[in-house]
């Protein structure tokens, strides 16, 4: 499955126009590599998302072609979060 799809099914992103510019700005890092939006992801599968001062680290549960709102967080596990501190004065 394409990383951005898989974001948007997952709801971790909410559109997958929005999942293709995260991911192609960089900001997903699919075990250890820089992804784009066509990187393929599969089950086991490691990723990290920028999400501005947020750095979430999740494991790949399950791929679907769909699912409901409920059950959207059943496809993959949180590993770590972060949090970036802003240190500018």
């Amino acid at each position: 499955m394409r990383l951005d799809k898989f974001l948007k099914v997952s709801r971790l992103i909410k559109r997958r126009t929005l999942a293709k510019e995260v991911a192609d700005k960089g900001r997903v890092i699919v075990n250890g590599n820089v992804a784009k939006a066509a990187t393929n992801v599969a089950i086991g599968d490691e990723l990290k998302i920028q999400f501005g001062q947020r750095l979430l680290t999740i494991q790949i549960e399950q791929l679907k072609e769909t699912v409901k709102k409920e059950e959207a967080s059943e496809l993959y596990s949180i590993k770590q979060e972060e949090y970036k501190e802003n240190n500018e004065n």
